[in-house]
């Protein structure tokens, strides 16, 4: 009798480990595009050994793709990934055998495709948080892990024909997502490199002013200059709003926290009662942000009750019932 030739069990268990693995990484990811979307921080960004932590990279320009979080792009990553996975093996073996030979080597070849793009992008990545971001993200790490994960078991996970094949394969995939991936941060890469450039004022028909957008990373403590320049009516309202009770709760590495800054400018900002929860920020005051109950950044405290996300100089004038000077300079 001929003996049956036994199969390796990492050939009967590829497609439900990578499945599995997919999963996990769109969990996660997509745990980080809801953060990002609601404007909340993740849970380890009070938490950082070094940087901005977490939330620093959350907020960070490489973390926005055409408008939207990276993360939500990474999620649908890993839900085709489960998908190419996952799918055939819902095909009965008896019934439908020869669709599912076609769709089962189909799917192995989308599989090593999107693991090589993946691995390589997370690399770019892991090479900017080293380099230009200059902390620990646990989410980012993990996320690189699991797509390693993925083209390890991939390859492994199958007895290939072509070994010639894979690495071609891998050269054209690898070589397209560097292109790919340096045209999508071209404009972040630019900004950066002229951080140490003087911004120019927009003004626009109504005669209000664009504050400008932050380049480069913010460095703790200060993160990143406030560059506008404070009119009346801001330094106005910022007095009436420290004479009042009013705070701002917020952390050094935070974007739109800049953004309320900039919308004070300097001297107007001085006058604000101005709380750190960063514990690598300015003279931080952590447990006074937790016991306030603050979610996210930039908040606001007026007449005893919490306002978050960046408010206008006019939205603030209405919420604490100024009344004086109200032409104000900058807007959003």
């Amino acid at each position: 009798m001929r003996r049956r030739r036994s199969i390796p069990w990492i050939y009967r268990w590829s497609r439900p480990i990578i499945g599995a693995i997919a999963i996990a990484g769109a969990i996660l990811t997509a745990y980080l595009t809801i953060t990002k979307l609601t404007g909340g921080d993740p849970a380890c960004a009070a938490n950082a050994a070094a940087g901005a932590g977490c939330g620093g990279v959350l907020n960070s320009a490489y973390a926005t793709v055409f408008g939207l979080p990276l993360s939500l792009f990474g999620c649908l990553a890993y839900i085709s990934m489960a998908a190419f996975a996952l799918v055939p093996l819902a095909i009965s073996q008896d019934r439908q055998k020869n669709l599912k030979r076609q769709l089962e080597n189909l799917t192995w070849w989308l599989l090593l495709a999107g693991s090589i793009a993946m691995t390589v992008f997370s690399g770019y990545l892991m090479y900017i948080l080293a380099t230009e971001l200059k902390t620990v993200c646990p989410y980012c790490i993990g996320s690189a892990l699991f797509a390693l994960s993925l083209l390890v078991l991939t390859i492994v996970g199958r007895d290939w024909e072509d070994l010639g094949q894979i690495l071609f394969t891998g050269v054209i995939v690898s070589l397209l997502t560097i292109v790919v991936t340096l045209g999508i941060y071209s404009g972040v890469n630019s900004s950066i490199a002229t951080a140490n450039g003087t911004a120019q004022e927009v003004v626009d028909a109504d005669g209000f002013i664009a504050i400008p957008q932050p380049v480069g990373q913010p460095t703790p403590p200060q993160g990143w200059e406030i560059t506008t320049v404070s009119g009346e009516a801001e330094i106005a309202l910022a007095k009436h709003l420290t004479a009042t009770g009013a705070k701002k709760y917020g952390a050094f590495w935070c974007p739109h926290c800049y953004e309320q800054k900039e919308l004070f400018g300097q001297e107007a900002f001085a006058e604000i009662e101005y709380i750190e929860c960063d514990p690598q920020g300015k003279n931080p005051q952590r447990e006074t942000c937790i016991a306030a109950g603050i979610e996210s950044f930039p908040t606001w405290e007026i007449d005893g009750k919490l306002y978050p996300g960046t408010k206008t100089p006019a939205e603030l004038a209405k919420l604490s019932n100024y009344q004086g000077n109200q032409d104000f300079k900058y807007k959003l």
